[in-house]
């Protein structure tokens, strides 16, 4: 596949030109508020295809959405529908990949849908990490179609990508360029409870520079604490220096917040933030920056810019207060406390911890480490041994293989 750099100039060209494609694969409730995202931007230089496996269900969203928009006045994306794309099917990624030939290609599948994994591994587990081989499942496939179709686009994760993309990347394998939710979920988070604290509306002159795995978007968002993990966190105002306690922010990031798919807004507007840097950075010749889990195949997830580096297109991790070995040292031990020992060599490792919990609570017995020629196999195993035990029902439709 090529280097993210050289894709980069295919989707700057094509911005200039106004003629932008992106590519949903999969209409969930991720793919389809994105899919309205993008058509409430009102540009009519974005153009959408929506590609997954049952066209009158996707049709369905496609129209509901178009109407919606159009009722508000902003409609003015081009939007194709192809059915007949089955994530287990490797040849027909590739076949609408080469067909549309997409800037950007959204990857909002979910190996097992309609179900949050997090309902389950979180209070049983307080751990998200051993849902990774379901997480990599599609993900596989999808990034093995990019590489048979040549493609130019940028590739975007939605699922866990804090270890999907290292696990991709740790195979030899072409991985997605960004991650979009997780980390991303909690600077929001951050900048209201700061601007909170300090007496001001304008929340959106907070500027945060901040560096965490996936155990701590979820720990701090539902708890308001980092399980005594310090954490690289440095908050601006209009461009001064904040000394507000760490902790005081993080209690303060304990909000309410839906568990059924409305909560997938955040997930699809990470999504959404992801295209629209990179589009702005070209129209704007300005650094955009954004959290990104898995950046670079790096475990954990971290503040990217995107922008222009000496005259090209690039993205990269923001340095500029913080050095990559101390965020990654953050974003290992974060992860560790999600049941990721460690990602390498195409092997993902699971904590000694997880492995008990697992057997304890479900009576399940994890292998300590998932080769990468083992998803398939482990991902049907944590449905058929934890998945449909606990929610009590058997969906052959639903099965990965």
């Amino acid at each position: 596949m090529k280097t993210l750099q050289e894709r980069f100039k295919s989707v700057e060209k094509h911005v200039n030109e106004n003629k932008i494609k992106v590519m949903i694969l999969g209409l969930g409730s991720v793919g389809t508020y994105l899919f309205d995202y993008l058509i409430s931007s009102n540009d009519p230089a974005i153009h959408v295809i929506v590609a997954g496996r049952d066209e009158a269900k996707m049709q369905m969203k496609v129209n509901i959405t178009r109407v919606a928009g159009l009722i508000r006045g902003v409609n003015k994306s081009r939007i194709d529908v192809e059915a007949g794309v089955d994530l287990n099917d490797i040849d027909a990624i590739q076949r609408v990949m080469e067909k549309y030939r997409p800037d950007f290609i959204v990857n909002s599948s979910r190996a097992y849908p309609g179900l949050k994994y997090g309902s389950i591994s979180w209070a049983n587990l307080r751990a998200y990490g051993i849902w990774s081989p379901l997480a990599v499942r599609f993900t596989k496939n999808v990034m093995e179609a990019c590489d048979r179709a040549d493609t130019d686009a940028v590739v975007i994760n939605t699922s866990y990508s804090d270890a999907v993309i290292p696990w991709l990347k740790s195979a030899g394998k072409a991985y997605p360029d960004f991650g979009s939710g997780n980390l991303n979920h909690l600077v929001p988070r951050i900048k209201f409870a700061v601007a909170e604290m300090l007496g001001v509306d304008d929340y959106w002159n907070v500027d945060v520079m901040f560096a965490a795995g996936h155990f701590h978007d979820v720990c701090i968002s539902k708890e308001g604490q980092t399980e005594g993990i310090k954490l690289p966190l440095r908050i601006d105002y209009k461009g001064q220096e904040q000394v507000l306690s760490h902790d005081k922010i993080y209690s303060a990031c304990k909000i309410a917040m839906p568990t059924d798919p409305t909560r997938n807004k955040m997930n699809a507007s990470s999504n959404y933030q992801i295209i629209m840097a990179v589009i702005e950075a070209v129209r704007s010749r300005e650094n955009q920056k954004v959290f990104i889990p898995g950046f670079g195949g790096n475990i954990g997830g971290y503040p990217v810019q995107v922008g222009y580096r000496d005259a090209l297109l690039d993205a990269w991790i923001d340095e500029s207060v913080f050095c990559f070995e101390d965020m990654n040292r953050a974003c290992r031990a974060s992860m560790v406390l999600d049941g990721i020992e460690d990602v390498v060599d195409g092997k993902l490792i699971y904590t000694d911890v997880l492995i008990a919990k697992v057997k304890k609570v479900f009576g399940a017995e994890l292998l300590k480490t998932v080769e990468f020629e083992d998803i398939e196999r482990t991902a049907q195993f944590l449905i058929d041994k934890i998945i449909l035990p606990q929610t009590g029902v058997f969906d052959e439709s639903r099965k990965t293989n």
